[in-house]
């Protein structure tokens, strides 16, 4: 009897960790690519502005993020106005690498008409990766004035 209690009590303890690592593999597996697109979107820095660009020769915001997730088997649309548009909003005290920060930037309408990648956040204190008209590829704190003005949210898509 005190064997077959020692094998329940064994099997129960077993499962209990089987179950927890699982939901823990998966947000490992989910940061993991989130550092991978982090790191490729790096690979672009200093990279020129080209309007519709995705390459190394030139690339405008949306096709960094573009080329980003899609290097990673993850096909987003092709515009920040359409990447807008997907996935699940979150609060900016909540963003995590990987995710995608929308801007309305002045004299454009008032639409989303710019993305980044999340690269860095911790609280309050986010960087991102994007790609401006005037310097190319770059990475930028939100808490600059010009950035802070025009944030409109963040986006979680993986």
């Amino acid at each position: 009897m005190v064997k077959y209690n020692l094998i329940v009590k064994g099997f129960i303890i077993f499962l209990i960790f089987s179950l927890t690592s699982c939901g823990g593999s998966k947000r490992l597996a989910q940061n993991t690519k989130a550092q991978q697109i982090s790191t490729y979107a790096k690979s672009f820095l200093g990279t020129s502005y080209k309007y519709g660009g995705t390459n190394s020769s030139g690339m405008d915001c949306s096709g960094l993020v573009y080329r980003a997730f899609y290097r990673h088997g993850i096909e987003l649309p092709r515009t920040s106005k359409s990447m807008s548009k997907i996935g699940k909003k979150t609060r900016l005290k909540k963003a995590k690498v990987g995710d995608l920060v929308f801007f309305k930037t002045p004299g454009k309408g008032g639409r989303i008409n710019h993305v980044g990648l999340v690269i860095k956040a911790d609280g309050r204190d986010v960087r991102f990766i994007h790609s401006t008209t005037s310097q190319g590829v770059i990475v930028t704190n939100l808490n600059q004035k010009y950035w802070k003005k025009s944030f409109k949210f963040v986006k979680r898509v993986l």
